[in-house]
């Protein structure tokens, strides 16, 4: 049997497909697993062992996309796929799944698309209180593969043997070494509905360095904010005195394979509902998510509950969930009522499994 995967992109949506992936290997051992991805979020794959092959389909403009894109379409068709798994269900990823030509084609019931598949999926148009993971899970009942079990089939992420490498190096040129305890913030989203103010992150980087002389506090961010990562840094730095200021570090841009092995180096992950937030909870690491727009029953970490994880939100907002397109109150309270001190207590729970020894050689 050939199946083929298509989920182009989204980082976090691309990490949330990796589970049924791994049940799709499992049960379907002696099966061809091909995945369709776009650049942006190939990393998340690269190195899965349940991957046979992965097709990056790059977007392109003009001629040189119309070309392209007829060369993937070729590509497709050639593969002569036995099942196509659309877990995207846009426009460009159903009619690749349509055109691959694949006998069995399963796919959600989006309006305007459905007639492309040979098997459709219920999916509701509202926000319901159910996790990304199930969501896209619902395809793999087509296949006749039971619920979704984030004990048996957590989230995956290999990690690059040329990320850790490069991490290892940058970490010890920032003076970091084996007796330090990394913590990594992620100060960054999406979109302005998920980014908590700079201040309040960096509040929370000064009083994680000045709780223990071991932490070390690196702050990350998207190549689009680098401005917001460095405010941070000099925020916290300014808050402290020397020769803690010297404890929040500035390590430069992290790829998406690099970030991987940063948070595998970690004692703490603190950041927003964001691509990263996912590709960190591929690990081990204790985690503290910050949730505004967004709910923990739909995008928290999907994984083991004895992996430590701490949800950071403002209960009770009659606005939250929300379509992340207008702020109806105008002030993204979900947000700016979540207070440093929630997040540092948060983050001292999380570590607290790690302070008694319980992570063992991950502490």
């Amino acid at each position: 049997m050939r199946i083929l995967v298509v989920r182009l992109r989204q980082i976090g949506d691309v990490v949330f497909t990796t589970p049924a992936v791994t049940a799709l290997r499992r049960h379907f051992p002696d099966a061809n697993l091909t995945y369709l991805v776009e650049p942006a979020a190939a990393p998340v794959l690269a190195g899965n062992g349940c991957i046979d092959e992965l097709i990056v389909a790059p977007r392109r403009r003009g001629m040189a996309g119309v070309r392209a894109e007829y060369a993937l379409i070729r590509q497709l068709r050639q593969r002569r796929f036995d099942v196509v798994l659309d877990f995207h269900g846009g426009p460009r990823a159903s009619l690749l799944t349509w055109l691959s030509a694949a006998p069995s084609r399963i796919g959600y019931d989006v309006i305007g698309r459905s007639w492309m598949y040979t098997r459709v999926v219920a999916r509701p148009r509202t926000l319901r209180g159910r996790h990304s993971v199930e969501n896209q899970w619902d395809l793999l009942t087509a296949l006749g593969l039971g619920p979704a079990d984030r004990e048996a089939f957590p989230v995956t992420m290999p990690l690059a043997t040329e990320a850790v490498r490069e991490v290892d190096t940058r970490l010890a040129a920032a003076g970091v070494g084996a007796d330090h305890r990394l913590v990594v913030m992620h100060v960054s989203a999406g979109n302005p509905f998920r980014r908590w103010p700079i201040p309040s992150f960096a509040a929370v980087a000064a009083r994680l360095a000045d709780l223990d002389d071991r932490h070390r506090i690196v702050v990350t961010s998207g190549p689009s904010e680098r401005a917001a990562a460095a405010a941070v840094i000099d925020g916290a730095r300014a808050r402290l005195p020397e020769p803690r200021a010297g404890h929040v570090l500035a390590c430069g841009e992290f790829s998406l394979p690099e970030l991987r092995a940063l948070v595998e180096r970690a004692a703490l992950y603190i950041g927003g509902d964001s691509g990263p937030m996912h590709v960190a909870a591929t690990s081990r690491v204790p985690m503290v998510s910050l949730y505004g727009p967004t709910l923990p029953v739909r995008s928290a970490p999907w994984r083991p509950a004895t992996w430590p994880a701490e949800a950071v939100e403002v209960p009770a907002l009659p606005c939250r969930p929300c379509n992340q397109r207008v702020c109806a109150p105008g002030d993204f309270r979900c947000l700016t009522r979540i207070t440093p001190d929630d997040v540092v207590q948060a983050a001292r729970r999380a570590l607290a499994p790690a302070i008694t020894g319980d992570r063992g050689s991950d502490a």
